[in-house]
Order: C-alpha cells, then structure tokens, then sequence
C-alpha cells in the first residue's frame, strides 16, 4: 500500500484499496490520487447490491481493525491480498464474504 503526503493510505501499487470493516467496505477518498473508472464501478455495482461503502481518511495505524482487504485495477481481477506490508506489523487477512463475492460476480453484472 502507498500512503497520500498527508501520511494516510492512498492506493496500492497500480490499484485502488478497499477494506472491510463489519459488513461496511472502506476506501480512502480520492482527493490526491485517481478515481478510476474500476473503482467507481465496484462502488456503483455494491450499491445495487444494497452495500456500503464509506470513502474516508484511512491511517496505517488503523489497518488492523479491518477484516477484509482487496484493491480494484483495470487490467486484473479484484484479488484477496494475504497481507497490508504498510504498517509497522504486518497485517495478515483472510478471504472474507466481500472480497469473495467480488472475485466471482464483479465482472458479470451489466457495467453501468
């Protein structure tokens, strides 16, 4: 992950980022970096699906308390990352509902 020069997460290398806190999907917001177009696509798709997400300043400190990780490109799937090197730890996730649900039905829904 790559932090903004305000110190907070920005993106991945080549790839937006979401995180997942209690059902709800976090993802910095795009106020000095791209918004591209697979990740307003993700947030348009998980609104007709009835879920939330939340763009807002994320720190490297507060890495640990999400359960899920997955960044957006253009060229790639959404894959599940193992783990979020950014922060002093380390920290390690696990394939959850919303980065599975991601990997099989992004791509076969309609793009807006």
């Amino acid at each position: 992950m790559m932090l903004d020069y305000r110190g907070q997460i920005a993106d991945a290398s080549g790839a937006r980022i979401f995180l997942v806190e209690h059902s709800i999907i976090h993802t910095p917001i795009p106020d000095c970096f791209l918004n591209g177009i697979a990740h307003q696509t993700v947030i348009e798709l998980d609104k007709r699906r009835g879920i939330e997400t939340v763009k807002l300043a994320i720190l490297p400190e507060e890495l640990s308390s999400f359960s899920e990780c997955f960044p957006t490109r253009s060229a790639a799937e959404i894959p599940c990352p193992r783990s979020a090197p950014i922060a002093s730890r380390p920290r390690r996730y696990q394939r959850g509902r919303m980065s599975s649900i991601r990997r099989v039905r992004t791509f076969s829904v309609p793009w807006p």
